[in-house]
Order: structure tokens, then sequence, then C-alpha cells
């Protein structure tokens, strides 16, 4: 008898296929009679687009999302938004440990390739402490939405609260106001700098969390003399670069749109301020906007789809190739410049392994970004730079769109929805699904030099 040979699917393969199954029983929900409102239909395609947008916190929508569907549905676009944000894995451990059932090895190693972290140890526990801190920061997002949806639409505005509160945390970017995302509320402090707060602490990633709680908690250890431990390498990199990339986005946008009749023109300095740091932290990654992002410069373009490639940081909710792997590669770079051996960034030293797997991981990005806005420009009458925005938007999960998600035709649906899929779960984790299974054999050949540059 010929015995069948048993694979099983790696962690790698696991987060794939969880997000894949969230989006087609999410787009089967949003097809039923009760998720929509009276007189209101939708087909498979556009339900499919909006349910990969939500579970992949892109943002991106087809349709008016408000709308379209009735409450039940815009309920399960929410558990969406949050299954996405936190991920499959998070909740997976959540609805185990509810039920009291041992994690057992596999599954750690699942948790532990889901954050990419190198330890076995806690991970239940970090999973956990995961969630809490998420309910806490979308609960005070929601209580600031609340002083500014409450007095507008009355107790609708609850729900427009936490709804938009999680949707901005988890980077989505999904609104319930018309299909104009913030357009409406350019003026408006509490809801600009409540949407900024929830952005900017989601992409840092969870990790630098714990580091700032490690170092900045009230209740200092006394050891013969007070003392603030030093954060490690990995947040030092991230609140640098996280600083570093709004300001230059913010003081990009002030430059270039001062004076544009369309954005920023009409509004006075503390208006243009706000407007600008707004629209450079939610190109990070968010996808809410308070002014349409066809009336921006081209200038201002180029500046968005490199704040949009790079995005958030690692083990986070939200997208791009992150801040961690653009610091270590322009590293990589400097000390190449410099002939220096090794790289290292704050006097620590990176390891070899580390950079290649940067280089790998934006070369991958990149390649896939180009084939796919080749694709799209292939099947959709459309700008060149409006479809690469649209296609860098959807691979970085970042969900602005200079107008043409609403003009899409099937096919072109279709590239967008790969694309948010594959930026969601990344390109280098989709290569690794597809060499998991390849021997680890180290390789020695011999060496030949070749000319470059």
């Amino acid at each position: 008898m010929i015995k069948m040979k048993r694979h099983k699917l790696t962690p790698t393969g696991i987060i794939m296929l969880g997000f894949l199954i969230g989006a087609f029983l999410g787009a089967f929900c949003l097809l039923l009679p009760i998720s929509l409102r009276q007189g209101q239909k939708i087909d498979s395609i556009d339900a499919l687009f909006v349910a990969m947008s939500s579970i992949c916190v892109t943002g991106l929508s087809t349709i008016n999302i408000g709308q379209t569907f009735s409450a039940f549905g815009q309920v399960v676009l929410l558990l969406l938004i949050q299954f996405g944000g936190l991920g499959i894995v998070t909740f997976t451990t959540i609805v185990l440990c509810l039920f009291r059932r041992r994690i057992t090895l596999a599954e750690r190693i699942v948790i532990q390739s889901a954050y990419n972290l190198d330890t076995l140890s806690g991970l239940v526990r970090l999973t956990l402490r995961i969630l809490k801190v998420t309910l806490c920061l979308e609960g005070l997002g929601a209580i600031g939405y609340s002083l500014v949806f409450i007095p507008e639409y009355g107790l609708k505005g609850i729900w427009y609260s936490i709804f938009h509160a999680v949707s901005a945390f988890c980077n989505a970017g999904i609104d319930l106001l018309g299909g104009n995302s913030f357009c409406g509320y350019t003026e408006n402090v509490i809801l600009n700098f409540t949407t900024i707060f929830l952005i900017i602490v989601s992409g840092l990633g969870f990790p630098v969390y714990w580091e700032i709680v490690r170092v900045f908690r009230p209740s200092f250890q006394r050891r013969g003399n007070s003392y603030v431990r030093k954060m490690n390498l990995q947040a030092k990199i991230v609140l640098l670069a996280t600083i570093s990339l709004i300001l230059a986005g913010t003081l990009l946008t002030l430059l270039f749109e001062y004076d544009n009749p369309d954005t920023l023109g009409g509004m006075s300095w503390p208006q243009k301020g706000m407007a600008a740091l707004f629209q450079s932290v939610t190109l990070r990654t968010a996808g809410f906007v308070t002014i349409p992002q066809e009336y921006f410069r081209p200038s201002s373009c180029l500046v968005y789809l490199i704040l949009m490639f790079i995005g958030g940081s690692p083990a986070g909710t939200a997208g791009g190739v992150k801040t961690v792997t653009v610091v270590l590669l322009f590293s990589s770079m400097f000390a190449n410049i410099r002939g220096k051996k090794d790289v290292s960034v704050m006097h620590r030293k990176i390891a070899d392994e580390t950079i290649r797997r940067c280089v790998a991981i934006v070369i991958f990005s990149l390649s896939v970004l180009l084939v796919l806005t080749t694709a799209l420009l292939a099947v959709q009458e459309s700008d060149f730079i409006d479809a690469f925005y649209e296609m860098t938007s959807a691979i970085a999960t970042v969900g602005v769109s200079r107008g043409l998600t609403g003009e899409l035709n099937p096919i072109g649906k279709l590239i967008v929805t790969l694309a948010m899929y594959l930026g969601r779960i990344g390109p280098i984790t989709l290569a690794l699904v597809f060499n998991s299974r390849q021997p680890a054999g180290n390789v020695s050949y011999a060496e030949s030099k070749v000319i470059i540059g």
C-alpha cells in the first residue's frame, strides 16, 4: 500500500490561510440580506474587496460603507478590522485561554513566528497583555471621538465613536461617515488629535510599549540610588524613525502645499500645521484623510509614496516594509561607503542575517508593487501616478486613494484585493512559506569577483 506523505502547515502558512479564510467568511457575511440596508445591493467582488480591506486593515473601499451596510454589516466589519489588526494568532490564543485549553508547543511556535520573537517563554501572557493594551487604548480613543460624534449624531454617535476608535487603532481607515473619511472635520482639533494619537501608538509596535513602560514606570526600583534603565535598541530605532518620518512628512507637506488653494492654501497657519501633521501621520498606514488625496501636488505625492512604502514599525498593526528595516538598510549602506566590515546602529552590531532579511523584504515588496502596478495599468484606464498611488496604498495597507478605487473594473478590483492580502501577510512571509521545506544545509562555494556600479 502506498503511504501518503503527511504535510503540516508551517506557522507562516497558518497565518496566510487564517487571513484568507477570514476574508472569505467576512465576504459571505456581508452578502447576507441582514448585512445590507433596505434597498441596497452588493456583488460578490465588492463584498470580497471590502472584507479583504477590513481584515487586512487597509481601508480602501469600492462602495459607500455607511450607506450600504446595516448595523449588523457594520458589526461584521468591526470584527474583521479587530481580527485583522490584532492578528489571527492573537485571537486564536485568546479563544484557547477562554476555554482553558493548554497551549501546545506547536501553537507557541506559531505565536513566536507571528510576532517575530526570539523566545518561546511568556508568549501566552504577552498575547493577553496585547489584548488588554489594545482595548484600553481603543477605549480612550472612543472617549475622544464621543466628544465629537455624540453632540452631532446623538446615541448613534456612541457606535460611531467605538467603530472609528477601533478602525484608527488597527490602522484600517474605514469610516461610516459617507465615504469622505474625515474631510468634514479638517479643522476639528479633538477629532484630529484623537486620530493622530491612535495611529501613532498603534504603529509603534507592542514590544516598544513594554519597553516604554519598563523605562518610565512611576515606581522606580531603588537599589542604593534611583535609576532609569536605558531602552533597548529596537525601541530606540522605532522612536527615532517614527519621530523623524512624522516631522519630515509634516514639514514637506507645509513646504509643497502651503499655497495650494485645494489643500492648505485657504487655512490659517495653525490649521495648516494640524492638517499637515495629520496627513504625515495617516500616510504611515492609517487611511483616514482630512483632505482629498487627488488635490495634492505631484511633489507631495512622491513624499507620500515613500512614507506609505516604509509604513509603521514591527509587531504592531501597521503595514509597509517597517521603519526598522529601512534604518538597517541605510546603516548597511553607510557602513559599505565607509569601508566598514560590520553594520552597527547606536554602537550595536547588527547580524549579517538580519541585514540580508531586510534586503529580501524591501526587494520582494518593491517587486510585488511593480508587478501588480503594471497589471493594474494593463487592465484599468488610469494615470500612472493614480495607479501607483493606489497600489502602494494597498500593498502598504494604508487605504488612501486618489479617486481610483471607485472606478476600478472587476479585474482591477481583484488585483487590488490581491495587493491588500499580500501587503498584510507580508511578501517575505509568502516567500518563506514556499521555501520552508527546503533543506537548510550550509554549502560553501568558491569565491569569485564581479564588477558592480
